[in-house]
């Protein structure tokens, strides 16, 4: 089934591509999501009408996305994580916790553009990509911090544990001894 691309789809093609799928991919998903169009003569003489709107739209989209870009080169992305042992932190850092902070940060960055290539599991900088557009992708360096430990942490005494109601065990002497044999 020939159909015409009203939308960027990856793995696919761009705006205003005439592309070949399967008849059940464009009328369960495509056709569903307003994706695409099917390509008839009608709609193809449309097309060609509106390509030049639609290159238009995409210098546009490229446009913003490199100024993105370059405002997020800029940005420094700190994460606050716990630590063990060894700069070794809780968990992972994952590509949901860097967009949430690039929103904190003011940037519309969704979850699913950022690729991270070895799992984050330590203390330092990691470089992360983030795919804007499939023209526009940044190195993005991510700094993982150490949270500060907390105050009822660091009040605790650091000696042996007591538990409450134990009692110690007392030396018997002779007297205690005469005592209890009667």
């Amino acid at each position: 089934m020939l159909v015409i691309l009203k939308e960027n789809v990856e793995n696919l093609g761009r705006i205003g591509d005439v592309v070949k799928v399967s008849s059940g991919y464009a009328r369960n998903f495509l056709i569903p999501r307003n994706l695409v169009a099917i390509a008839d003569e009608a709609n193809l003489a449309q097309v060609e009408h509106q390509k030049r709107m639609l290159e238009k739209k995409r210098a546009a989209l490229k446009a913003s996305a490199t100024d993105q870009a370059k405002k997020l080169e800029s940005f420094s992305c700190n994460i606050l994580r716990k630590v063990g042992e060894n700069d070794k932190i809780f968990g992972a850092v994952t590509n949901a916790d860097i967009a949430a902070e690039l929103k904190k940060g003011g940037f519309d960055v969704e979850r699913r553009m950022i690729t991270i290539d070895t799992p984050i599991k330590m203390v330092g900088v990691h470089k992360v990509s983030v795919k804007l557009m499939p023209e526009v992708e940044i190195e993005l360096k991510v700094w993982v911090v150490a949270e500060s430990g907390d105050k009822k942490s660091e009040d605790k005494p650091k000696g042996p544990k007591k538990f409450a109601g134990a009692k110690k065990p007392s030396k018997k002497t002779k007297e205690d001894a005469a005592t209890a044999s009667e």
